[in-house]
């Protein structure tokens, strides 16, 4: 056998078992993010009993076994696990951090994203209308995480491998979207963008589903706050 092959089977065999380590750890991970998101739906259900419309939403839904929604009143949360392994590219932040440097396997990582939906898209089956990514979480081999998103400071790239992630972590970060969510108001875009609808815009579909909504519709969505 030569070097070459040798080399080959080598990196098969460290690569394979490090993803797959790292998909079940955020696996594992996502998990518990269903239990937490149930629990917190259930608690804040609660907590809200009798002071607001009953048809005013506090709701779970497991979505399949990389998926979860949360609908808090008129916000949709999606939370989607990726079944693939990142690394990040050579100008990323995250090669500045001592326990990246230490070991360039920790830098391996699984991602749950973080995406808000009004929840009339949903409901209506308005499929042109657009949800944002407002946070992102990143977990590694030792269970060891970073967050980025819409307020999300719990931990950053820097403090990557600081602390490993749990119940605590999980409800932090689902209560910075909550919020974030919450307060991203839903703006009227500009009257120039509507001056034009064809007859096939009101016609074909009786549920308006031709016309784009979203809470940013022809206004920057920047990640300057990330």
């Amino acid at each position: 056998m030569g070097a070459l092959r040798e080399k080959i089977l080598e990196s098969i065999v460290r690569k394979s078992a490090l993803k797959q380590q790292i998909f079940d750890n955020t696996f594992a991970t996502f998990n518990d993010l269903k239990e937490t998101l149930f629990e917190m739906a259930s608690e804040i259900d609660d907590e809200l009993d009798g002071k607001l419309d009953r048809r005013v939403r506090i709701e779970y839904r497991d979505r399949g076994k990389f998926e979860a929604q949360l609908q808090v009143a008129s916000d949709i949360l999606l939370f989607q696990m990726h079944t693939d392994v990142f690394e990040f590219d050579a100008n990323h932040i995250i090669w500045q951090n001592s326990y990246v440097q230490s070991d360039r396997q920790n830098s391996y990582t699984g991602v749950i994203n973080i995406y808000n939906f009004l929840s009339d898209s949903l409901k209506y089956n308005r499929n042109a209308d657009e949800g944002y990514l407002i946070g992102r979480i990143f977990i590694n081999r030792d269970k060891c995480f970073w967050v980025e998103g819409k307020r999300q400071t719990l931990v950053r790239p820097m403090a990557f491998g600081t602390r490993k992630i749990d119940r605590e972590s999980l409800i932090s970060i689902v209560e910075t979207a909550i919020n974030y969510a919450l307060n991203f108001d839903l703006l009227m875009p500009p009257y120039e963008e509507n001056i034009r609808v064809t007859v096939d815009q009101f016609n074909s579909k009786l549920d308006n589903s031709k016309f784009t909504t979203g809470k940013r519709l022809s206004y920057d969505f920047s990640i300057d706050d990330i």
